[in-house]
């Protein structure tokens, strides 16, 4: 039919890779699920933004799952110990591809305002982060833009080589 001729002539199979880029990229932006991490005070808000008077469901990103195997977005929230980061990096392990981690607030950002022994600093060095959310703690609006950022990042993803 129309798309194996289109493929069989070799017009343009560029443009028709452009395409599925862009509908896998609006489809994986518009339906996140967030497996909810949280560890202190940001843990608070980030389950106000899920509440109803912000409602997360908006953005595509309101279920929060509680196993790492439904899920691709991890938001993690507040201070990591050392004890607790091999089960943030188990936790990502476990989640399937593609996967994106959120930092929320100063303490899972940069190991909070005091330095401490027990305390990682920055939990990028745990698991790789995509969008840092600064604040202590950070709004709920802070939250959504940072979101945004994160299906900003998304819509630009390229799969071809």
């Amino acid at each position: 039919m129309g798309l194996s001729r289109e493929l069989q002539e070799g017009d343009h199979p560029a443009i028709l890779v452009t395409k599925y880029e862009s509908l896998f990229n609006w489809a994986r932006k518009s339906s996140l699920w967030p497996m909810t991490f949280g560890l202190a005070c940001c843990a608070i808000e980030m389950m106000s933004a899920g509440a109803s008077r912000f409602d997360m469901d908006r953005f595509g990103a309101g279920i929060f799952r509680a196993t790492p195997r439904q899920a691709d977005l991890m938001i993690v929230s507040g201070s990591v110990t050392e004890k607790m980061a091999p089960v943030i990096r188990r936790l990502y392990d476990q989640m399937p591809e593609p996967k994106w981690v959120m930092s929320m607030g100063i303490c899972s950002t940069a190991g909070g305002p005091f330095p401490t022994y027990s305390h990682v600093q920055g939990v990028d060095r745990v698991v790789p982060v995509d969008v840092y959310i600064p604040g202590c703690p950070p709004r709920p609006e802070a939250l959504f833009y940072g979101l945004l950022m994160l299906q900003d990042k998304i819509d630009k993803m390229k799969y071809s080589k």
